[in-house]
Parts: structure tokens; sequence; C-alpha cells
């Protein structure tokens, strides 16, 4: 009888002896995500022969990539300069509009008639890709700096906006009311009661919203929105892969100096 009652729990609890239990319901869906995978890979024609043929390729393209041809740096840093002035210029001035946009769309804060349109209106800003927008805008504005600065505060609002508005969703709002119950106003509330409970969350975002756009604002220059990415995509164009490994090689230190930059904004306001 004492062997009986040290029985041990693992073993006469069948959840816990199987942890991850199946059903038949979740077997099917495993199987047509399986049967769906094998229909993709025939019908995009995604062969072994394909991909031997690419690493042959691959390693012919990487023997002319090497070594790099840093010649023409004045045009690299002239490019490199316009590309840091892009992602500044739109990430102060997104971050600045996704401040006010985001406290319009949090639905603790504003009722549904204010919030719901700001959710509209980040969900607009989030459904393209930044290259997309940027070729609108060089459609509009012409090429230049101005539309790869007009793409990445498009693309600063959609992602900042929406978790600065989820942050502010979050937050504890019985400060809230111990403002509003001395009678402050609405100013006051927001500057007070608010912001100090999401400030080092806001500062966080904006941070990552930086490094995003220095990579981005090399990408939307392939199409006409300046910065790096025209020379890259002209470069590819004539086969001068030296001239390509010595852009690619400036934009990765471009992204390690914002990912520092970020560390050092980041344990200031820690």
């Amino acid at each position: 009888m004492a062997e009986l009652n040290h029985t041990s729990p693992r073993a006469s609890d069948p959840e816990r002896a199987h942890p991850f239990r199946t059903s038949w319901g979740s077997r099917a869906l495993w199987a047509g995500l399986v049967l769906y995978l094998v229909y993709a890979v025939t019908t995009l024609d995604l062969t072994w022969a394909r991909f031997l043929v690419g690493i042959d390729q691959g390693g012919e393209l990487l023997g002319r990539l090497f070594p790099a041809n840093f010649a023409r740096w004045e045009l690299l840093l002239s490019d490199l300069i316009e590309s840091l002035q892009i992602a500044i210029i739109a990430s102060v001035v997104g971050i600045a509009i996704s401040l006010f946009v985001g406290l319009l769309a949090a639905r603790n804060l504003m009722p549904n008639l204010v919030s719901a349109p700001m959710r509209v209106f980040i969900a607009l800003c989030r459904t393209f890709h930044p290259v997309i927008i940027a070729i609108l805008f060089v459609k509009a504005v012409g090429f230049g700096a101005l539309a790869g600065i007009l793409t990445l505060i498009v693309a600063s609002i959609g992602f900042i906006a929406k978790l600065f508005a989820e942050a502010i969703e979050e937050i504890s709002l019985k400060q809230v009311e111990a403002i509003r119950a001395t009678g402050a106003g609405f100013a006051s509330i927001i500057l007070f009661g608010v912001l100090p409970q999401v400030f080092s969350r806001f500062i966080g975002f904006s941070m990552y919203q930086l490094d995003s756009n220095l990579r981005n604002s090399t990408m939307v220059g392939i199409v006409g929105a300046g910065g790096l990415g025209g020379t890259l995509f002209s470069a590819f164009q004539r086969f001068d892969y030296d001239f390509v490994t010595a852009i690619l090689i400036t934009i990765i230190a471009l992204i390690l100096v914002g990912e520092a930059l970020s560390n050092t904004v980041r344990r200031v306001f820690q």
C-alpha cells in the first residue's frame, strides 16, 4: 500500500506524461501544411539541379567581388552622407508624428471615433513595402533624397505609432486618474501621467526605427530615392563587382555605426 501511495505524479497524470498531446484536428493541419509545401515546391520549380548551378555561379560571383575597389571613395562618401541624412531626417520627423498618432490611436485614452481612424491610418502606412512606397514618391516628387525621406517617414509612422499605441494601452490608469482628479488638463495628463510610463519603451522603439531607416535608406535608392542604393544598382548594371563590394562594405560600416549609436542612447535613458 505504501508503494501505491508513492506513485509518481508524472506517471499518473496523462497531461504531464504527454505535454505535447495531439488531436486529429492538429494532425490534419500538419498534414495539410506538408502537402501545401510539397505543392509549392513543385509549382515554383525549386529543383536540386538549379541549386547546384546557383552554387557554382555564386562561387564565380564571389571571385569577381574581391578585392574591393575604393578608388571612387569620394562618390562613396557623398552617397554615405546622403543616406545618413535621409535616415536621420526621416527618423526625427517620423518619430515626432508617430508620437501624436500613437496617442490618438490608444483606445484607453481616446474614443473609438478618434482611435479607429488613426488605427486605419497606421495600418495603411504598414501595408506596403518601403520600396513600393518609394516608387510612388519618386513618381510624385521626382528622383532624389526627398522621395527617400518621405518614404521612410511613412515607414516610421507605420511601425512606431503602432507600438507606441499598444504601449499606452498597457499603462496603469491609476496615475492618469490621480492627475485628472487634481483638475489637470489633457496635456498635463499626457505629460505627467502617460509619458513617464512609456518613455523608456518609446526610446527603444525609436532607436530600433533609426536602425531600420539606416538600412532602408540604402535600399530605397535602388528605385531613385537617393542614397547609396542608386550607386549600388548602377554598379550591378555595369558588372562593376569590385566596386559593389566597396559599396557593401560601406553599408555595413553605416549599420555598425548606427547600432553603436543606438546602444549608447539606450544606456543613457535606461
